[in-house]
């Protein structure tokens, strides 16, 4: 099997090909599926491990003691034999996994082989295909949780036990200096425990991952915003605890806590950072000092460890096993989110360029992640399934009745995207009649009467779903209630838009389809308007047709959302990239002539920043870059598509070219930038006006709505993720 290891004089890493480990009693077998690098403890000792010795010997002076002592025992030449030869022997790494049980040692009644579990200790939970971990160093995975989420269970439990130790209540008011893995961490159990969180770290990203994750306020430990958010949080009486999980030589994490804490408040040690206490600080305050010996009780006893002899739990309820599991339940309820933390998945097999790039700078990470190759189930693309459309009479899509003239038109929401960039084209739009208008409050419809000239305003849906005067339904309200409202207005037998996206999840979707099916009322369009934009149309023209497979880039400069939108709420109505991507996998799909078969995503840490990567069927492929920290003057939307020696170029829907053997450019567009809402309109209103196709065949705008959530299952997975057609 192979492992990874560490030459601590020389620094080298390697994969190594090492025996597999026997599966002794009271154990179990455990063949890794993910394991975490610990970008703290791991990376401080690969660091060591590539200084002088005369370096390795200042940053550990207890080892240095060690040595001085058995100089004294045992004399110079034996101790320098006995030195050299420890570090010029290769040490593991690694002490946080998940793995699937492969073998049962005797006196092990808890786990079978084939079982999921989570596993602990620098000596057990190694970066290694194959451990042996004893009994009081694993815990089966909660049903549903990732093992790749699974595998923070050892630090989790790090971080537990350091909260365990600060004796949280209700209510108070605590500061975590630090905000890398173990802090951020720290965060989320404090939040968890009704205790309202400050972070502190000079990283402006990891402060804004820390306020996604549950802080109140974050900022650099040296200006003046975190003293100000203690002020206002404790009403200048200081913090109740402060959790110290910074590392490094400073001692400014100490000086700052006990100027922020409160009389005898708690000072609790989890990281190791310098600890040269300011006595009169902290005596003229009576703090009280506490350190957190990493997983919890258990630790460090081989009794307990080795020979799997557990402490009664009247005496003990909180053992390091026990931390183990609560964490992992915790992660399995939503109390705690570390999918956000993942900065970096990596193939095992790339275990040494990972460490390097960690150690280097070029990789910046909160936690990176280890998947093994024999981990075939996760690791392998997952399969969104594409619903099959079924109507009555076939594949055929449903005419529609010829509407009367003119078109009554329903709108159900009437916000700022209905208010601004749809009504605004229909209200003096000939052969249109807007009939009514349905919000949850009156207020709202009072004011979108007025404004557009609707014949009527209700809070009634049933009442507008009713009239059968009313020839199609606009839904345009927020995500979560899409799909709903969508299918109501289907069985009822109007013709649909639906703003995108049309579904949050795939069972939403499927119940848009399952009222299709019952109704046989296809009538649906969805509002994907950028391939109606007419520079674009002309660009795509301009082009021509395409005979070899195309590359297509598409940058999204999405930008930083109003502090209070309600795009926020994502456990409510959604990611940002599951109510907008759709607008931009529609115009790539419409540009290649094709649906995408598989899609591969990725984000960064601690943002929204995403890589969505589609395949289609004759091998071309699309990437989108969906990106909220870019500059906010920089264009939003760029696009370029590349095939049979010719380049589209897209500029933000006011300039576009093509370059072939004879080079085209669109003059500027004198007013603003029209993205296709009115000709997607136009196209809508003719359809139901004649009973003609809808503008998109309602089989895209599902392979649509299903490779939008095949982004979303592909970030949840690490994986590539297929889009697999129903029959």
């Amino acid at each position: 099997m192979k492992q990874v290891v560490q030459n601590y004089k020389s620094g080298e890493l390697a994969v190594l090909d090492v025996p597999v480990p026997g599966c002794k009693p009271g154990g179990v077998l455990v063949r890794s599926a993910y394991s975490l690098i610990s970008t703290g403890t791991e990376l401080m000792k690969v660091s060591e491990a590539g200084m002088s010795m005369l370096g390795k010997a200042r940053s550990r002076p207890d080892q240095v003691a060690k040595v001085m002592q058995s100089v004294a025992t045992n004399g110079v030449p034996a101790t320098y034999r006995k030195v050299m030869g420890k570090l010029d022997s290769y040490t593991p790494l690694g002490y946080s996994l998940c793995g699937v049980v492969e073998q049962v040692g005797t006196g092990i009644d808890d786990v079978k082989a084939g079982d999921l579990v989570a596993c602990a200790g620098n000596e057990h939970a190694l970066h290694a295909e194959l451990n042996w971990v004893p009994k009081n160093l694993y815990t089966p995975v909660p049903d549903g949780l990732a093992p790749r989420h699974a595998a923070f269970g050892t630090v989790g439990s790090i971080a537990l036990q350091g909260v365990r130790q600060g004796e949280p209540q209700l209510g108070e008011v605590a500061l975590v200096i630090g905000l890398g893995l173990i802090g951020q961490l720290v965060v989320q159990l404090l939040a968890a425990s009704g205790v309202r969180v400050i972070g502190a770290d000079p990283d402006p990203v990891r402060c804004e991952l820390a306020e996604r994750l549950g802080a109140a306020a974050c900022g650099d430990p040296s200006s003046a915003a975190v003293e100000t958010a203690v002020a206002e949080l404790t009403g200048g009486h200081g913090v109740d605890q402060v959790y110290l999980a910074a590392g490094g030589g400073s001692n400014q994490p100490v000086e700052l806590a006990a100027r922020l804490c409160r009389d005898r408040g708690r000072v609790v040690d989890i990281g190791k950072c310098r600890l040269d206490l300011p006595w009169n600080a902290y005596y003229e305050k009576e703090l009280d000092v506490r350190f957190s010996r990493s997983y919890g009780p258990g630790r460090y006893d081989p009794e307990y460890e080795l020979e799997g002899r557990d402490y009664p739990i009247g005496y003990v309820r909180w053992t390091e096993r026990r931390n183990l599991a609560c964490f992992l339940d915790l992660v399995a309820r939503g109390s705690v989110d570390v999918d956000p933390l993942v900065s970096h998945i990596a193939d095992f097999d790339d275990a040494v360029e990972t460490y390097r790039r960690l150690k280097d700078g070029d990789l910046k990470a909160v936690a990176v992640l280890f998947r093994y190759p024999e981990h075939a189930a996760e690791a392998e693309p997952v399969a969104v399934a594409v619903p099959a459309v079924k109507r009555h009479g076939g594949g055929v899509s449903t005419p529609g009745r010829a509407a009367r003239t003119p078109v009554r038109l329903a709108f159900v929401g009437a916000g700022n995207y209905a208010t601004s960039m749809l009504l605004p084209h229909l209200a003096q739009r000939d052969g249109v009649e807007l009939s009514t208008v349905v919000t949850t409050t009156a207020l709202s419809a009072a004011n979108a009467q007025r404004k557009f000239g609707f014949a009527g305003a209700t809070t009634d849906l049933d009442a507008v779903l009713g009239d059968k005067s009313i020839d199609a339904v606009f839904v345009v309200t927020r995500h979560s209630s899409h799909a709903e409202l969508t299918r109501k207005a289907l069985l009822a037998g109007k013709s649909v838009f639906v703003e995108k996206p049309l579904a949050l999840t795939e069972d939403e979707l499927a119940g848009v389809l399952a009222a299709v099916e019952e109704s046989g009322n296809d009538r649906l369009q969805v509002g994907f308007n950028r391939r109606f934009a007419p520079l674009l149309q002309e660009a795509r023209q301009q082009f021509g047709t395409r005979t070899g497979p195309a590359s297509l880039r598409y940058l999204v400069n999405a930008g930083r959302l109003a502090h209070g939108s309600w795009y926020l709420q994502q456990g409510a109505e959604g990611s940002r990239f599951a109510g907008e991507g759709g607008h931009f996998i529609d115009t790539a799909s419409w540009l290649l002539d094709a649906d995408p078969v598989l899609v591969y995503a990725v984000a960064t840490s601690g943002n929204e920043d995403l890589q969505a990567v589609l395949r289609y069927p004759d091998g071309s492929t699309a990437t989108i870059s969906y990106v909220t920290t870019g500059a906010p003057g920089f264009p939003k939307e760029t696009l370029d598509l590349v095939a049979d020696g010719k380049v589209l170029r897209l500029d933000d829907f006011v300039r576009a070219s093509v370059y072939a053997r004879k080079r085209w450019v669109s003059s500027r567009l004198p007013k603003a930038r029209d993205k296709g809402q009115s000709a997607e309109l136009a196209a809508f209103i003719k359809a139901v006006r004649t009973g003609g196709p809808m503008p998109v065949p309602l089989e895209s705008l599902v392979a649509t709505t299903a490779a939008t959530l095949a982004v979303q299952a592909g970030l949840s997975g690490g994986a590539p993720v297929t889009l697999a057609r129903a029959l």
